[in-house]
């Protein structure tokens, strides 16, 4: 069976065109809504999917149509793939029933593939430039040093209760007893 899905990003955008063009290939049933491409929830997808079954084709006008994120796309024409399921999509000229429009849907994923490592690299360099620059990751410690030592000051003269010594020094309760369990008093 011929299943066509269209999609545009915004509620003022018109699918006629895309419906159209499913039609005219003969598309049997056309799933169509208007909601980003980068959403994962995308309700008429969702119903689509749930319809094909071995043998079926999967029409859309074009690929990003299906999805933004290509990692997404090639998870799904791999799943595709797995239950017999095929795709195909017209100004793309991408046509998995073939193995010229694998060949390009494959030539895509290694590029997809070849950007993701390309993006850990950098991430990865960074982070050790900042650290050899001295910058730590993370989350700023809530705690500092000045902190620390009016915490100890204020909890040795017995003078305020918990609530007030946080409140005074900013900081929460949380705070206040990891300070205490990570054996302050011995500083």
């Amino acid at each position: 069976m011929k299943f066509g899905y269209a999609r545009v990003s915004k509620k003022d955008q018109n699918l006629e065109n895309q419906i159209k063009k499913l039609a005219s290939i003969g598309c049997e049933e056309i799933f169509y809504e208007k909601i980003s491409g980068a959403k994962d929830d995308r309700p008429q997808l969702k119903i689509m999917l749930n319809k094909l079954r071995k043998g079926d084709v999967v029409y859309v006008v074009k690929l990003d149509r299906l999805g933004r994120r290509m990692l997404k796309l090639i998870e799904l024409i791999n799943d595709f793939k797995k239950k017999g399921i095929e795709l195909i999509s017209l100004e793309n000229n991408i046509d998995t029933t073939n193995s010229i429009g694998m060949l390009l849907f494959n030539i895509c994923a290694a590029f997809s593939e070849m950007e993701r490592e390309l993006i850990k690299e950098r991430i990865i360099a960074g982070i050790d430039n900042s650290k050899k620059n001295g910058v730590r990751g993370g989350r700023p410690k809530s705690i500092t040093n000045k902190k620390r030592s009016k915490l100890l000051s204020l909890i040795r003269s017995k003078n305020m209760s918990i609530r007030d010594i946080c409140n005074t020094i900013q900081i929460s309760k949380s705070t206040y007893y990891r300070e205490i369990n990570n054996n302050l008093f011995d500083r």
